[in-house]
């Protein structure tokens, strides 16, 4: 019996324990050698990379946007049981629309959406929605070549930048929830709290389905805001109105998704104003929605 122990232990449990690598071995490290960039690994198991343009210069009125605000692209990735699932958003230029849609649909990597997000900017941006399935290092290196047609500057190692002259603790506050600063820029994640689904994959909040906040400083205790709320149909109008009426314009309505469980449209808006009235503003508009406490 010994000798079988012995037999079972040498020749099936040891090679198991090796063929499983380092504990701490990290599964998406490939990832992001195809992408040639370095992401994080965000609640609901997702891997998110980011794409921001900091070589555009674009400027809505005097204010010039900060790529922490609306120019922040980014590629997501999860595993799931037939694969992976990569979806993201992409910042560009009307020239790089086309020909990075020839590269994606040749990829087989699908476009869900291409719109604006703010009115008014120069030079113009739009926004391209992606969605592809499959293995993740195929997606990740297919999209790397794809977006060698645009412009989208090397990564590099993003500078830290304060939030310099609005009061975070008084926005958090007239908003009642906590923020973080990225690029001096104050931002807020507020998911939904039912789960999105998608083909009975769950699309967890980092991966796009959470609303976003954002508050750049204008000088004089202004912030200029932008960001989109998620919302189901019966929302859209409650919303726009709590944002209206309180001097927050809305600049696009669209989805951002095509096979989403509930259906999900996709609100942008725009302000400048005092940041501490905004973030009241805000609120009151997400408390319009089915947001999570």
């Amino acid at each position: 019996m010994r000798f079988i122990l012995r037999y079972l232990v040498t020749f099936f449990i040891v090679p198991m324990c090796f063929a499983q690598g380092p504990a701490n071995a990290d599964p998406w490290k490939n990832v992001g050698e195809q992408l040639g960039r370095t992401g994080a690994v965000q609640p609901g198991d997702v891997y998110k990379v980011g794409l921001p343009r900091t070589d555009l210069h674009v400027s809505v009125g005097d204010v010039e946007i900060k790529p922490a605000l609306a120019l922040g692209g980014w590629v997501a990735f999860k595993q799931s049981p037939h694969g992976a699932m990569m979806m993201g958003d992409l910042v560009l230029t009307e020239d790089e629309v086309a020909p990075l849609t020839l590269k994606l649909q040749a990829a087989g990597i699908e476009q869900t959406a291409i719109h604006n997000h703010v009115l008014h900017e120069s030079p113009r941006v739009l926004y391209m929605h992606i969605e592809g399935h499959g293995e993740a290092n195929d997606l990740a290196k297919a999209l790397h070549d794809a977006l060698a047609v645009t412009k989208l500057p090397p990564a590099t190692a993003s500078k830290p930048a304060d939030l310099v002259g609005i009061d975070q603790q008084q926005v958090e506050q007239a908003l009642g929830r906590k923020g973080k600063v990225n690029g001096g820029v104050l931002q807020f994640s507020v998911p939904r709290a039912e789960k999105i689904m998608e083909e009975g994959m769950e699309i967890p909040p980092s991966m796009g389905t959470a609303t976003a906040l954002n508050f750049q400083p204008t000088g004089s205790g202004k912030a200029a805001i932008t960001g989109d709320f998620v919302l189901t149909a019966a929302e859209v109008n409650p919303v726009i109105r709590a944002l209206t009426k309180n001097g927050i314009a809305v600049t696009a309505l669209h989805s951002h998704m095509l096979k989403e469980e509930p259906r999900l449209f996709f609100m942008h808006f725009w302000a400048n104003d005092d940041a501490v009235k905004l973030a009241t503003g805000l609120r009151a508009a997400i408390e319009a929605t089915n947001a999570a406490k």
